[in-house]
């Protein structure tokens, strides 16, 4: 029930959107918008996919928490697919998250809303982690298996 009320109210509010707002700039305007909206939506979506997943090779091989490049990149991914979306409210939503604090802001509140076990975080508790292999005893070690083709570049 709760996701039904949004999904019926979104349509609406667009549609009163569009009524009021096309009125007020005008057909051409209106449509320009929108296409113009999906195009830098479109764009984002590319140019962000290629920036987080270098921005997470970057985290990983400094051994840092990668749970921020992913959040952050999600809404940045979110905010293109809002603008793809025709409509004037999907627009000034995507467009709010294009602005980095709102971002970390959004990720702050659902933070807060997850789980304890959930969170993603560094180990502040004077916890030691160590990196290592093992094999059991009696057995013979495996060698390491050679990179997939799919990391290669």
């Amino acid at each position: 029930m709760r996701l039904l009320l949004p999904l019926v109210a979104l349509p609406l509010i667009e549609i009163a959107l569009f009524v009021t707002l096309g009125a007020w700039l005008g057909l051409w305007l209106s449509l320009g918008i929108v296409i113009g909206s999906a195009v830098l939506g479109t764009a984002l979506i590319r140019r962000q996919g290629l920036q987080v997943r270098a921005e997470l090779a970057r985290t990983l091989r400094r051994g840092g928490d990668p749970a921020r490049v992913i959040a952050d990149g999600g809404l940045s991914v979110l905010a293109g697919v809002l603008l793809i979306l025709p409509g004037f409210l999907t627009d000034a939503l995507g467009l709010l998250l294009l602005i980095p604090p709102l971002r970390r802001l959004v990720i702050a509140l659902v933070a807060r809303r997850l789980p304890r076990g959930v969170r993603a975080s560094p180990a502040r508790d004077g916890a030691v982690v160590i990196e290592g292999r093992y094999v059991r005893e009696g057995e013979t070690p495996r060698p390491p298996v050679p990179p997939s083709g799919w990391t290669r570049h």
